[in-house]
């Protein structure tokens, strides 16, 4: 198992991993800074229109899942994010260094980021900053790591059903080349 590890990092894919783990680091510095922004702001203020009627920042602290879902139900959360950082890390250390796995490194990339901020948050404080208010259609609160973890799932289905092909998926889990 050891020898087949070695052989699938070569340096290119040494490369690429060292690539991700600073994509990952620099989102996850922007939306900690992003709610390090709304808590010295927006905390025990009014919302913050920024399109009136359409967007606001508005100070939430929540307990829960998407919209307030599952309250106060921090170790679900946190062992929800673990398992899924352990599958996104599987994934990206069995993908092949080949440019049209790229796409895939970065939206799996900007998942974990999210989880990785969210999960911060629930650890730190026991809640989740959200801030950002879509008015205009009554959206829940959501933040920075929210976005990264609903567009990169988004992509990355869109990928999933029109992209990749299967043999090309199904290497992922055998961790064979096609």
């Amino acid at each position: 198992e050891f020898s087949r590890m070695k052989k699938t990092l070569n340096k290119e894919k040494i490369k690429l991993l060292c690539m991700d783990l600073v994509m990952l680091v620099v989102l996850v510095l922007i939306d900690y800074y992003t709610k390090y922004l709304a808590v010295i702001k927006l905390k025990n203020q009014a919302a913050f229109n920024i399109i009136d009627g359409v967007l606001e920042f508005n100070y939430l602290e929540n307990r829960g899942a998407a919209f307030g879902m599952l309250q106060n139900q921090k170790i679900f959360f946190v062992f929800i994010a673990v398992i899924f950082l352990s599958v996104i890390i599987f994934v990206l250390l069995r993908t092949p260094d080949d440019r049209k796995y790229r796409k895939l490194h970065i939206l799996l990339t900007m998942i974990a980021a999210g989880a990785i901020g969210n999960m911060i948050d629930r650890l730190r404080f026991d809640y989740v900053v959200d801030f950002i208010y879509i008015v205009l259609i009554n959206f829940p609160i959501f933040n920075v790591a929210d976005i990264y973890v609903s567009v990169g799932t988004a992509v990355l289905i869109i990928l999933i059903l029109f992209y990749y092909k299967e043999e090309e998926l199904n290497l992922l889990l055998k961790g064979r080349k096609v």
